[in-house]
Parts: structure tokens; sequence; C-alpha cells
């Protein structure tokens, strides 16, 4: 059987849509178009839809639902997929349907990597209509990232092994790569030329056997090639993570680390370790209890590269550190148990949106403060945010928010 499925939209385009999508990816708007509106996007991981926030105002504009199709997904399903997807879905605790999001360069469609379902979809948000929806290997789709150029599509396929690159206008597979043990997070360079993808290992094995939960590797792959060109060996899960503008400085997240550690790619070794304060709460935890063995998930910078902005998962507090000395600015603390589990720097840099997993909210803190700015009710188990900017006519058309 066939391991790959398209929605009939994918394969039986008509000429003149055909012709669409042969047009440039980040095509530039009409003349005399109203301008894109700033805006975060939310990927509600259990009701499996995405809120728009405005990125300036934080007003929620409305939601889109990315999981129209899931009773026929889950019908289209072989003996084998189904027990994957519900051996997947007990062990995160419950439907993760939601795992990335990504806004196009026309600010109208949508690209969603499908956690639980192990796809990757594309939607029109102006019409609603689903263009093509891709299975991936293995039975989880994680974290994916858009090529600047709008081009590539990559997504690290979990318990494969691999990150696979589609086409955006079509979703066809056009090549993979190996990674570590169960690859996470995905992020091309700014000039698109690289792809840098980490690997968490087996999160469901507990800490008492961590040296069998496989490699965690950070790799520089090619992104044209999707030859590795160079990696990395770390000691423990590679977790949220990202490359300053140096090129060489690399911050990450590690399981099980209440902190984050500072790292030279050109050393090809940890510089610096920064152990955050555990609140009443993470201390009440042990390790196993850790959400898929995070301690600290979310970490962002600063349009200014000044700051870094940590969040901790299971101490229900965002701190801001100055990159300078490490040292914390501030730390804001929410209510026990509103689980923050991912940052994203708004557009112009100055604020961290911090997702609020158990909240259903987002959080927007202020780097030059270490204040929380706003809350905005958003739906149901908030993760990855992304920043994008949306056409009027596809605000116009989301579900308005509740």
């Amino acid at each position: 059987m066939p391991r790959r499925r398209r929605s009939l939209t994918a394969c039986a385009v008509t000429a003149a849509t055909a012709a669409a999508l042969a047009a440039p990816v980040a095509a530039a708007p009409a003349a005399g178009a109203a301008a894109s509106r700033d805006v975060l996007l939310v990927g509600n991981s259990q009701s499996g839809s995405v809120s728009f926030i405005d990125g300036r105002t934080y007003q929620n504009l409305g939601s889109f639902n990315v999981i129209p199709d899931l009773q026929q997904r889950l019908a289209d399903m072989t003996v084998v997929e189904r027990a994957g997807y519900e051996t997947v879905k007990q062990i995160e605790g419950g439907d993760r349907f939601v795992d990335d999001v990504q806004l196009a360069a026309d600010g109208r469609t949508l690209y969603v990597s499908r956690g639980n379902l192990d796809d990757a979809a594309a939607f029109d948000v102006v019409t609603g209509k689903e263009l093509w929806h891709t299975r991936l290997d293995g039975f989880h789709a994680d974290h994916a990232a858009l090529s600047p150029d709008g081009t590539k599509y990559v997504i690290s396929a979990t318990t494969a092994q691999v990150a696979e690159v589609l086409d955006p206008r079509t979703g066809a597979v056009t090549g993979k790569f190996s990674t570590g043990t169960y690859p996470h997070q995905n992020d091309f360079t700014p000039d698109g030329r690289y792809i840098y993808n980490t690997s968490i290992g087996i999160t469901s094995l507990p800490k008492s056997l961590e040296l069998l939960k496989g490699s965690f590797l950070l790799e520089k792959v090619d992104a044209n090639t999707l030859q590795v060109v160079k990696t990395w060996k770390f000691p423990h899960g590679i977790r949220p993570n990202l490359v300053a503008p140096d090129g060489n400085t690399f911050y990450a997240q590690q399981s099980y680390l209440n902190g984050f550690v500072k790292y030279d790619l050109n050393q090809g070794k940890i510089v610096n370790t920064v152990t955050m304060p555990y609140s009443d709460h993470g201390k009440s935890l042990s390790p196993d209890d850790y959400p898929q063995n995070s301690a600290h998930h979310g970490l962002a910078l600063s349009g200014d590269g000044r700051q870094l902005c940590d969040v901790g998962t299971i101490d229900d507090y965002t701190a801001i550190v100055n990159t300078s000395d490490l040292s914390t600015k501030g730390i804001f603390n929410y209510p026990v148990n509103s689980l923050p589990y991912w940052g994203t720097t708004s557009a112009d840099g100055t604020r961290c949106f911090v997702s609020l997993s158990k909240a259903n909210a987002v959080s927007v803190i202020d780097y030059a403060t270490a204040k929380e700015v706003a809350r905005v009710p958003v739906g149901v188990f908030p993760q990855r945010e992304r920043t994008g900017l949306a056409d009027p006519a596809a605000v116009a058309a989301l579900t308005p928010a509740g």
C-alpha cells in the first residue's frame, strides 16, 4: 500500500491552479493592495487550530481550523499507522494535532506540521481549503521550518530519525537526511544555505536509562544537497535552541537542565552552563515527571541580541537573561502549573511571546523590563509560535475569537 497520500485537491488541480502554484512563493503584493498585518501564529495543539494574534496590539484576531479532515485521516490509516497514532497519543498525554506552523510570504498560505497525524498540510486561509497533505515516515511529525525564499519546507519525522524536505507548492517530498535520535528542531540560516537540525533522544525512557536514549546531535546540513556538513555531539537531549547572529554562539536548553548552555560551535564545546532557580513547584517534581524530559522549554533572543528569553517550563516563569554576562535581568512568575512551553521574539525584537500551554494563553514579556505587558487567551494547549505577515483577506476570513 502506498505510504503517502495527498488530498484530491493536490492531485487534480486545474490548469489555472497549476499556473498559480508555479508562481514564486514570495511574490510581491500587487500595487495598491492593502498592507500585510504583523501577526503571531499560535499552534493550539489539542484543539487543532491556529490563533492569529496582532503582533503590535496583541488582539486575538481569530483562528483557523487545521484538522477539517481529521475523521478522514483517521479512517485512511492502516492498522500499523493507527497503532502508531494511538501509541504517540498515549506518550504525549493526548492528541497533539498542531506541532508547528508557518505562514508563506503571500500572507494566506498556511503550512502545518500535524504532530500525531504524522503529516504536513497546507491551507488557503482565505478560502479555507486544504491544498495538500503529505504523510511522513514513522509516526510523528515534529518541528518544521520554511526556507527564507519559500521553496523548501523541512520537517522532523521523529520516530523515523530523518528530516524530510517538501515542496511547499505541492507537498511532494523532494529529499530527506538522517538525523540523531528523535530529531526535533529545524532552522534555516538567514541566507537559506544551511539547515540546523537537533535531536532529543527517546523521551519515553526514564532518566536512569539516558544512555539508551540514543544520540543527541546538532547537525549542519547543506540545504541544497541535504548532505550533513558538520555534526556536534551533546551529552543530553537538545531542546529549544538558537544560533546567535555571529554564526558561532549556540544557545540551547537541554533535557533535565533547569536553564541552558552557551556553546561555541568553532571550538565544539560548552563554554557556560547557566543554572536557573527552581520554583517550589519545580523542586517538587522528579526528572521523570518533567514534560517530555523538559525542565526549561522555550528560548528566544531579543532583536538587539542583548537578552535571552528563557522559558521555565517546570518552574512556571519566564526569565530574561543578559547575554553579556549571562546574569538574570528579571523573572516573571505565572500561576502554578501554567506550563510555559515555548518562546518567540516579536517582529520588532522588543517582546517575547510565551505560550502557556495549560492556561490556554500567550504571555507577552517585555525584554527591557522583564515584565508581562499582556496575556492573550487562545485555543487549547498552545505550543509553537511563529511570526508572519498576514494578508488582510486572510485575517478577515478567520473564525472570530470567542
